[in-house]
C-alpha cells in the first residue's frame, strides 16, 4: 500500500510538471531548477548570476524554503522579482507549488526563471517541476565524496556547479577525482567551477546559461 501511495504522489506531480512546462513554453520562459545541500551557496550563486545577466535577460526567482523569507528578501533587494514558497517542513518543492507561483508572475516579461529549491541533496532530485534544466551546486566545503553518497542528484542534474573554489588550497578536496566520478555517473553533465565570493567562474557559467536561454 505504501508503494501505491508513493506512486500516486509521483504520478500527480508529473502531471502538473508537464502542465508547468506547457505554460512556460507558451510564454517562452526558460526555467532552471537549482538544487544543493544547505549552505552550498544557492542564493549567492543566484545573486551573482542575476548580476551577470542584468540587461541581457529578464529574470525572476522562485524561492523555496522550509520556512522564512530571508533569501527572497535578498533577491528583491537586488531589484529582481522573487516569489517565496514555504514548504512547512517538506524537504523539496513540488510541481503544484511552482504552478501556484507561476500564476503570480507576469510570464510575458520573463526570459529566465530560476527556482531555488529547498536545501537537500535527496528529495529535490526526485520531483520534476517542469524545468528546462536541473542544476546543482556542490561546495568545496562539503567534500568530494558526495556523488557516492547522493548518486541520484548527480545522475539527474544537467549541470554541476562547484562553488567555493577559493577554499581549495585549504582543503583536501580533489576536484579532478570529483569530476571523474561524476562524469562516469553522468557523461552528459556540464561542470563549472566558481567562487561566489571572488566572482571567479561566474562569467563562464552565466554566458553558458544565456546561450541556453536564448536558444
Amino acid at each position: 500500500m505504501e508503494i501505491e501511495v508513493l506512486e500516486g504522489v509521483f504520478d500527480a506531480n508529473e502531471i502538473i510538471a508537464r502542465e508547468n512546462r506547457r505554460i512556460l513554453d507558451s510564454k517562452n520562459v526558460f526555467m532552471v531548477n537549482l538544487m544543493s545541500g544547505p549552505g552550498a551557496g544557492k542564493t549567492s550563486l543566484v545573486l551573482r548570476t542575476l548580476e551577470a545577466l542584468s540587461g541581457k535577460l529578464r529574470c525572476a526567482v522562485i524561492e523555496g524554503d522550509v520556512t522564512g523569507k530571508v533569501d527572497s528578501e535578498r533577491i528583491a533587494d537586488a531589484g529582481v522579482i522573487a516569489i517565496q514558497i514555504n514548504t512547512g517542513g517538506s524537504c523539496h518543492l513540488e510541481a503544484k507549488q511552482v504552478n501556484t507561483a507561476l500564476g503570480r508572475l507576469d510570464l510575458e516579461s520573463i526570459d529566465l526563471l530560476i527556482v531555488e529549491n529547498v536545501g537537500n541533496l535527496v528529495c529535490p532530485a526526485e520531483f520534476r517541476i517542469g524545468e528546462d534544466l536541473k542544476a546543482m551546486i556542490l561546495s568545496v566545503a562539503e567534500g568530494d565524496d558526495k556523488p557516492l553518497k547522493y548518486p541520484l542528484m548527480f545522475s539527474e542534474s544537467d549541470v554541476l556547479i562547484i562553488n567555493k573554489v577559493d577554499l581549495l588550497p585549504f582543503t583536501d578536496f580533489d576536484i579532478g577525482r570529483l569530476k571523474e566520478t561524476v562524469k562516469k555517473m553522468n557523461p552528459r553533465i556540464e561542470i563549472f567551477e566558481v567562487s561566489c565570493k571572488t566572482g571567479d567562474g561566474i562569467g563562464e557559467w552565466s554566458s553558458w546559461l544565456k546561450k541556453k536561454v536564448s536558444g
